[in-house]
C-alpha cells in the first residue's frame, strides 16, 4: 500500500537558512533583505519586496528572534491587549489582527485586560520586558503605566476605542460619534421618536461618543436629552447590565418604542429580560445596538446594529504600524467604514 503523500518541505537540509542566503536568492543586498523582512519597505520597489518575500517563503527562513531582539532592542512580537475576549466582537477583531500580523512576519501575543487598569499595566510591563515591537490595545482603559509609556519610545495603536489619555493618539476603528449620529438619523427616517438608551459606564470614550452623537442628532430634530430616558447600571459584564437596565425600563409608566443599547452585548441582556415577561421582544419594541457582533446573524436576528466588519481591523491596524515604522505615521484617526445590519421587521415598516 503506497504511503500517504508528504507535505513538501521548503528547506530539507539541516543547515539553518541565513539572511545572506535569502538576499542571494532574491538577488538583493543583505541590508535590503533585512529592511524588508523587518517591515521597512519605504525605500524598496514592489518587485523587490515580492522577491524577498518569495525567497523567505521558498527557503523557509526564520529570523533568529532572540539575538535580533537583544541587538535591536525590539522583537518580531506585537502585543495585543484586548479589554474583553469574552465579547465575540473583540475576539473577532483580535483574530483579524493576528492574521494580518502573520502575513507580515510578526507574532501576536494576546492578553485579556478584563478592562482593569492594574491588569492592563501588568501586561504593559511584560510587553516592555519582552521588547515588543509595538502594543495594540483593543479597548484601552486609563492606567498609570499607559500614560507613562505613551511618553516613552514604545509604539502604541489604539483599536475600536480611542485612547483615554490623549486625543492625538493613533486610532483605528469606527467613528463612534458619527455612528451615533447615523443611528439617530435612521430612527428618525423611520418615524421612531420614543427612544430609551441603555448604557454601562460612560467613562470609556467609545460609549460616551456614541451617546453624544445620538443626542446631538435627536436634539436637532427637537427631541432633547431630558425627553430620552436613560437606564444605567455599573458593572463590566454588559449582559448583566443590559438585563438589569431593561428591568428598569419595563417599570416605566410609558414604555419606549425603541431600546437603544450602546453595545450589542447590552442588547443581548435586555432582550433576555423581555423574554421573561408576557411582552414580545420583536412585536412590542425595536432593539438597536452597536458593534455588529459576529453572532448577530446566527442568534440575534431581532437586533439592528451598526458596526465595522471585524475583518477590516487587521489590515488597517498593520498598515498603521508599518507607517509608524517607516516614519510616516497617520496624522488623523483611521476611521473604518461602518454599516448597518437591519432586521427584516425594521426595514419593512416605515
Amino acid at each position: 500500500m503506497p504511503s500517504a503523500p508528504r507535505r513538501k518541505q521548503k528547506n530539507t537540509s539541516n543547515k539553518r537558512v541565513s539572511l545572506a542566503m535569502v538576499a542571494a536568492h532574491a538577488n538583493v543586498s543583505t541590508a535590503t533583505a533585512s529592511r524588508i523582512i523587518n517591515g521597512i519597505t519605504n525605500k524598496a520597489s514592489e518587485q523587490t519586496i515580492l522577491q524577498v518575500k518569495k525567497s523567505v517563503a521558498e527557503l523557509g527562513y526564520r529570523p533568529a528572534s532572540i539575538g535580533r531582539a537583544l541587538r535591536c532592542q525590539e522583537s518580531r512580537m506585537v502585543g495585543v491587549l484586548a479589554a474583553s475576549l469574552a465579547n465575540p466582537t473583540m475576539s473577532a477583531i483580535a483574530s483579524s489582527i493576528e492574521w494580518a500580523l502573520r502575513d507580515e512576519g510578526f507574532i501576536m501575543s494576546l492578553c485579556d485586560t478584563h478592562q482593569e487598569a492594574d491588569i492592563q499595566d501588568e501586561y504593559l510591563l511584560e510587553m516592555r520586558a519582552q521588547l515588543a515591537r509595538a502594543v495594540v490595545i483593543v479597548g484601552a482603559v486609563q492606567s498609570p503605566l499607559l500614560t507613562d509609556y505613551r511618553n516613552s519610545d514604545m509604539t502604541f495603536v489604539f483599536v475600536n476605542r480611542p485612547a483615554p489619555d490623549q486625543e492625538s493618539a493613533l486610532y483605528v476603528g469606527i467613528d463612534n460619534y458619527q455612528a451615533g449620529v447615523d443611528v439617530a438619523e435612521l430612527l428618525l427616517q423611520h418615524g421612531k421618536k420614543n427612544i430609551a438608551i441603555i448604557h454601562a459606564s460612560l467613562d470609556q470614550t467609545a460609549a460616551e461618543e456614541r451617546r453624544r452623537g445620538l443626542l446631538d442628532r435627536l436634539a436637532k430634530a427637537g427631541i432633547h436629552s431630558d425627553q430620552i430616558p436613560h437606564a444605567h447600571a455599573e458593572g463590566l459584564n454588559h449582559l448583566e447590565v443590559g438585563y438589569q437596565c431593561m428591568g428598569n425600563i419595563l417599570n416605566m409608566a410609558e414604555r419606549p418604542e425603541v431600546i437603544l443599547c450602546l453595545s450589542d452585548m447590552l442588547a443581548f441582556g435586555a432582550y433576555r429580560r423581555v423574554q421573561e415577561t408576557e411582552l414580545s421582544a420583536t412585536d412590542d419594541m425595536t432593539f438597536f445596538g452597536f458593534d455588529d457582533n459576529p453572532l448577530n446573524p446566527w442568534i440575534a436576528n431581532w437586533l439592528n446594529s451598526v458596526g465595522v466588519p471585524a475583518e477590516l481591523y487587521g489590515p488597517a491596524t498593520v498598515a498603521t504600524l508599518k507607517a509608524i515604522w517607516n516614519h510616516s505615521p497617520p496624522t488623523t484617526p483611521t476611521y473604518l467604514s461602518h454599516k448597518f445590519r437591519l432586521n427584516k421587521a425594521f426595514t419593512e415598516v416605515k
